[in-house]
């Protein structure tokens, strides 16, 4: 499962590209609310939506895209007991709690997720 901290190092060639795409390439997924975080930062940067859509379609092509559902949402609202003092967002917690239901571990440059992943039950590895 890959965080959207994980899409931008490819999207920017950030170091732990390689480690994404090698994921990226073996049937990794994200869910939509970490897609909206990356059009999100793309966006504030100045990319327009065409800009955008063909960073979606060349870079994230092999992407499968996961709609959150309800029982995911929950666990991820409750999740903020064990993740508020680490600064995570609820796309990351989203993240984490899409990859504990389908038992894939996470892949992010976000140290915070590392630091909860254990007290969610969640395996992280972080990308540098």
């Amino acid at each position: 499962m890959l965080d959207a901290s994980a899409a931008l190092a490819v999207i920017f060639g950030e170091p732990g590209e390689a480690r994404v795409r090698r994921a990226m390439n073996a049937g990794a997924a994200m869910s939509t609310v970490n897609l909206a975080e990356v059009v999100a930062r793309l966006a504030r940067i100045g990319r327009s939506r065409d800009e955008i859509a063909r960073v979606r379609e060349s870079l994230m092509a092999g992407l499968a895209f996961i709609d959150v559902d309800e029982s995911v949402a929950v666990e991820a609202g409750l999740a903020i007991v064990v993740t508020r003092d680490h600064g995570l967002s609820l796309g990351d917690r989203i993240c984490l709690m899409l990859a504990k239901a389908r038992g894939v571990p996470v892949l992010t440059a976000d140290g915070g997720m590392a630091a909860v992943a254990d007290g969610l039950g969640v395996t992280v590895e972080l990308i540098r």
